[in-house]
């Protein structure tokens, strides 16, 4: 008897993931929750076991593959002699109704036919319906051409993907050669470079045509529609940066935002100190001054939930997109509690072993985008949040004081609020609170 594996929700509701890695091929014999395949969500690289004992027939796709929840994943010719899940026993997804691929078109099938058994319902909530795999292309980041998925795993092996000797089409660096270079070491940091290590030099490409705004008669280029010109590869988004995207637009389509700004004055600011630990204790006391912005809200039941604790969302920048892990029960931490609790979190991104629990379910969200460059943004507001703030890069100002002016540090600040849940007034109060407290010497 075969079996259909659809795609289980990986977690909240996710729509997709993409193939990491295999751990079987097709014919292989798989026991019961043996690691089936390594998938990417847009939080984390996820083993997914196998929910069978039995024969591999057909795995949907390969490594850098994006399968939509709920589609097929594998599908099995189950052995009655190995070891099988009892009828109803929890498989640790969510389950939810079934959302079969369909199959492609048959000249009228029998009415009577006994439909194969597929995997009990593996996505909660409605989605679109199609065996959908979507492959992505390999895209060239500093020099190094690779899926995302190759790359995420060479971090996780704590490989330097620039020194892998790729084997691949066109130069492309495949899941062999990054477990390859694991293995024999040859691509750790300090290594010599992948082209150092080649025998001979790869021929000189053709230099490209040099650009001109002017025709070859002398005149102004004129404009072209841009499918004309266009030579850049399109790229299929997929985990962190896939889902971004859709939060985004998500956010822009439900939220009313409103933007306040000014600047927090730190002139009284006593020795060097923490200017992103001082936010967030800046932040803790505005949300016990206003209330109102430490919340949630509903747009569908138009209710909105105040919270007693301050879990703050921090936005964490990576090459592979934007994260926003949660600092849990920020009022109840010190300044050295707030560092250490943040260089955690960072560093959990950046090996992207975070689980995804931390990166969901905080209560108001701060962007400290200044420590790259800008004074004031419009950051987003993500549902089901009410408020988030941005910090811009510190400045040194020139300021009136009486009796003549005097050169202060100052810091840009902005809140975006959702402007169903807040109004102007609580949004003003509470940046007001951030500014008192910014202002403190200590």
């Amino acid at each position: 008897m075969s079996k259909k594996f659809l795609l289980p929700d990986l977690g909240e509701g996710l729509p997709d993931a993409t193939i990491v890695e295999w751990h079987v091929k097709e014919g292989d014999v798989i026991r019961l929750d043996e690691n089936l395949v390594s998938m990417e969500t847009a939080k984390a690289v996820v083993d997914v076991p196998s929910p069978v004992s039995g024969k591999v027939l057909k795995l949907a796709g390969g490594p850098g593959d994006v399968i939509v929840t709920g589609t097929m994943l594998a599908e099995f010719e189950i052995d009655p002699s190995l070891p099988q899940r009892a009828e109803g026993q929890d498989t640790g997804h969510h389950h939810g109704p079934s959302h079969a691929a369909p199959e492609p078109a048959a000249p009228a099938p029998a009415p009577a036919a006994k439909a194969e058994p597929e995997d009990a319902g593996t996505v909660v909530g409605a989605m679109q319906v199609g065996n959908a795999v979507v492959s992505e292309a390999a895209v060239a980041v500093g020099g190094v051409k690779a899926v995302p998925a190759v790359r995420a795993t060479a971090r996780k092996l704590g490989v330097d993907i620039a020194r892998v000797r790729a084997s691949g089409p066109d130069g492309t660096v495949t899941m062999d050669d990054v477990k390859r270079a694991a293995a024999d070491g040859s691509a750790k940091p300090g290594a010599a470079p992948a082209a150092a290590r080649t025998a001979a030099p790869a021929p000189m490409a053709a230099a490209p045509a040099q650009r001109s705004t002017l025709s070859q008669s002398g005149k102004p280029m004129r404009t072209q529609p841009p499918g004309v010109t266009a030579s850049g590869q399109p790229e299929q988004l997929k985990g962190v940066r896939r889902n971004m995207a859709r939060v985004m637009a998500d956010a822009h389509a439900k939220v009313v935002p409103t933007t306040l700004v000014d600047d927090a004055d730190l002139h009284a600011w006593i020795g060097k100190q923490d200017i992103t630990a001082r936010l967030i204790r800046a932040i803790v006391v505005a949300c016990k001054t206003v209330p109102a912005l430490n919340a949630w809200f509903d747009g569908d039941s138009l209710s909105r939930t105040l919270h007693p604790q301050v879990d703050i969302g921090i936005a964490v920048d990576t090459d592979d997109g934007l994260f926003v892990p949660a600092l849990r029960n920020a009022d109840m931490l010190d300044a050295r509690g707030i560092r250490e609790g943040i260089n955690r979190l960072r560093t959990q991104v950046e090996s992207r072993t975070i689980p995804a629990s931390e990166l969901s379910g905080y209560t108001i969200s701060l962007s400290n985008f200044g420590m790259f460059a800008g004074r004031y943004a419009t950051p987003v507001v993500v549902p089901p949040c009410v408020a988030i703030i941005g910090a811009g890069k510190l400045c040194h100002d020139v300021v009136a004081v009486m009796g003549g002016i005097e050169v202060h540090r100052r810091l840009p600040i902005s809140l975006t609020f959702d402007h169903r849940a807040c109004t102007g007034g609580e949004a003003a109060r509470f940046l007001k609170a951030m500014l008192d407290d910014l202002a403190l010497p200590n």
